[in-house]
């Protein structure tokens, strides 16, 4: 059975089921309960943009509230993977890893490797990215390239209610560490979500729509700007095909191949700076792997390289949109082909 649900539904769904299945489950975090149990209290908060709510009900202490210190709750949940745990650690916004950063890739991420493949640690760190909120810089960075350079972590950033929940569950059954990231403004996106467990298998993009003219990569929220853009570029006559990665690290290198050398042109949207991002990343892929299938220059559609305006006019012009896809795409098709470039 499927219905409609959100994806904050969803990733709650997931949780819940877990935590069902695993008594070894955990979940921790600032104000993930965030006043049950207190006088006048009849539901948890369930964090920031109440993605927990509820559970602290079904699950009692296994939920957590965590002080105010990322190093300290970061470390503690890598600990407690590293006992025998499944810790889902939330940091609220991912822009906060900065105060626990050496927990995550000096630690979590070299265990197993320093141990000889004994250690295993299976600890999940959500946290939200992105911008669009009106939450200013330090709240709306888009900073997923800084995971997927460390060996040893796995990075998963869904687009849908539905990865969202399959994504998130095969995270927690994974032996490794994961960090999962959640744009906020797809929290309210509905789509069929089944009632029922099931895992969705890393290193696996999803393909949401054929085209021979094009290739669009992106994941998470502008996935939705690509397909727009490819809708409006089908009016032309342009067919795009549109990757959502999902995963990060892992990376469906053969699914991207084998559609430029189909396609023969590239467009890679990226929320995140342009420097040493994943357009970055996949464009060089593809120039070496690929590159007697181009009939173009390769695009990249990102951000531009400054913090995230907090006016929210500004904003709006930060994050990459169906518009500069589309001019992205046309470049490509341009009779005398695209030199390579950067479109914000």
């Amino acid at each position: 059975m499927s219905r409609k649900i959100s994806m904050k539904q969803a990733i709650n769904e997931a949780l819940d089921l877990e935590m069902r299945r695993d008594p070894t489950v955990i979940v921790m975090g600032e104000d993930i309960v965030g006043g049950t149990g207190a006088q006048g209290e009849d539901d948890a908060w369930g964090g920031v943009l109440g993605v927990t709510k509820g559970l602290y009900a079904k699950h009692g202490d296994r939920l957590m509230d965590t002080p105010l210190s990322e190093s300290a709750y970061i470390g503690a949940a890598i600990g407690a993977a590293a006992c025998g745990l499944r810790p889902v650690a939330e940091l609220m916004f991912l822009d906060f890893m900065g105060v626990c950063f050496d927990q995550i890739f000096n630690q979590a991420a070299k265990f197993r490797y320093m141990f000889g493949g004994k250690a295993e640690t299976p600890v999940v760190i959500r946290g939200m990215v992105g911008a669009g909120f009106r939450a200013a810089a330090q709240h709306s960075q888009m900073l997923t390239p800084l995971f997927t350079h460390i060996p040893g972590l796995k990075v998963v950033c869904p687009s849908n209610a539905y990865d969202a929940k399959g994504l998130l569950i095969q995270s927690i059954r994974d032996n490794d560490p994961v960090i999962f990231c959640e744009h906020k403004n797809l929290y309210g996106l509905e789509c069929e979500v089944p009632a029922e467990s099931y895992a969705i298998p890393f290193g696996e993009a999803n393909v949401l729509r054929d085209g021979d003219d094009v290739t669009i990569v992106s994941y998470g929220l502008t996935v939705h700007r690509a397909m727009e853009a490819a809708t409006a570029l089908a009016k032309d006559g342009t067919e795009a095909e549109v990757i959502d990665l999902r995963t990060l690290s892992p990376i469906d290198w053969d699914t991207i191949v084998e559609s430029v050398e189909r396609t023969g042109r590239l467009v890679v949207v990226d929320e995140a700076h342009p420097r040493c991002n994943l357009a970055t990343d996949i464009a060089a892929f593809v120039g070496q792997n690929a590159f007697g299938a181009l009939k173009a220059g390769i695009q990249m559609v990102t951000a531009p390289h400054t913090p995230v305006p907090f006016a929210p006019s500004l904003e709006d012009l930060y994050v990459p949109s169906a518009d500069s896809i589309a001019s992205a795409v046309r470049r490509t098709l341009s009779p005398k082909g695209a030199s390579p470039r950067i479109a914000a």
